[in-house]
């Protein structure tokens, strides 16, 4: 029996497609209902809530593997104690419910962010920032709320490993796959349909959530693997490029209008006293108008070793998420960059 948390996300949702393609039981947690397109299977759909932890004691009945993909993703100055709550939390209620079942595997689906931002001095002025599996977080440096959510709920994961838990981590980049037009990296597929005039330099890294899903199963069903952790990014590309390679994709006319860096300042500072004095979401924040200013390869040689995995190409990636996107959809405020 296999236990998916974050059954309805989008990682969720590929993964319990391909366990069930392996012929294997799913018990799946949701919060509001279950995706209609995984309404037939094999799946034991569970109402509950990452932040029960007596719940997941329960959910664990039988379970054999664990795969930990629900968590929240923000950087809305008001979501950081929710982020604390899921992210850290959570992982930590999914752990020591894990822990009083010996022999359980945990696949745990965690970010690049966890990795810190690595030292900017050691790289040659207008060089790409590089960081893998052995970049260490930097306590004294500053990071944005998610990342830190992130980093502190894989230190959970290590705190299992140290008890006897049998467990690895995936680090993906931003990932894309045809999902809601409102949640994550998809909004950046309705920013491009909805013909946006502007766009903020800088690069961000992407990966196929086919691959992500492909890594995880390997990782965690296949092999007898434990206490590590594999960054998954299938590369990186100007974010003007990947706006218009989507734009072209639905017929669109593609951003033109590079904001500098003075006006993405200004703009998440008003967006800041907007979202305090009517208590609405900031369309733009401080960390989303810096995301991919300083150039960032997130390296990947561990998960080819271990897996010959060979990531997609983003441009077979972008066609396959927009030819899976409904433009009847593309509703909705415009969203200027994504951090990963």
């Amino acid at each position: 029996m296999i236990f998916v948390t974050g059954g309805s996300g989008l990682v969720g949702s590929f993964l319990i497609s391909a366990l069930l393609a392996r012929g294997l039981p799913v018990r799946a947690l949701y919060r509001q209902q279950p995706p209609t397109r995984l309404a037939a299977g094999n799946i034991d759909w569970v109402e509950g809530d990452i932040r029960d932890g007596l719940g997941l004691r329960a959910a664990l009945a039988g379970v054999t593997h664990v795969f930990h993909c629900a968590g929240l993703v923000s950087y809305a100055p008001q979501d950081e104690e929710l982020l604390q709550q899921i992210n850290v939390e959570g992982a930590a209620n999914l752990v020591d419910a894990c822990l009083e079942r010996p022999g359980i595997r945990l696949g745990f689906v965690s970010s690049v962010a966890a990795l810190g931002n690595g030292t900017v001095a050691d790289q040659p002025a207008g060089s790409p920032m590089q960081l893998d599996e052995a970049s260490k977080w930097d306590l004294g440096a500053e990071h944005n709320a998610y990342a830190t959510s992130k980093y502190l709920g894989e230190l959970e994961v290590w705190r299992g490993v140290s008890e006897g838990l049998q467990a690895i981590i995936v680090n993906p980049s931003v990932i894309l796959g045809p999902a809601d037009w409102d949640r994550s990296s998809t909004r950046l597929f309705r920013y491009a349909y909805n013909e946006h005039y502007f766009y903020t330099p800088g690069r961000i890294n992407l990966v196929d959530v086919r691959d992500v899903v492909d890594a995880l199963l390997r990782l965690t069903l296949d092999t007898t693997l434990s206490g590590e952790r594999y960054v998954l990014n299938g590369g990186s590309l100007p974010l003007r490029d990947f706006l218009a390679q989507a734009a072209a994709c639905f017929g669109k006319r593609p951003p033109s209008v590079a904001v500098p860096e003075w006006a993405a300042e200004t703009i998440w500072r008003l967006e800041h006293v907007r979202s305090l004095l009517t208590g609405a979401r900031p369309l733009i924040t401080k960390d989303t108008a810096r995301a991919g200013r300083q150039p960032t390869e997130y390296r990947t040689d561990k998960v080819r070793r271990a897996l010959g995995l060979q990531f997609r190409a983003l441009a077979e990636t972008i066609a396959w998420c927009c030819a899976g996107l409904r433009p009847a959809e593309a509703t909705g405020p415009p969203v200027l960059s994504v951090a990963q």
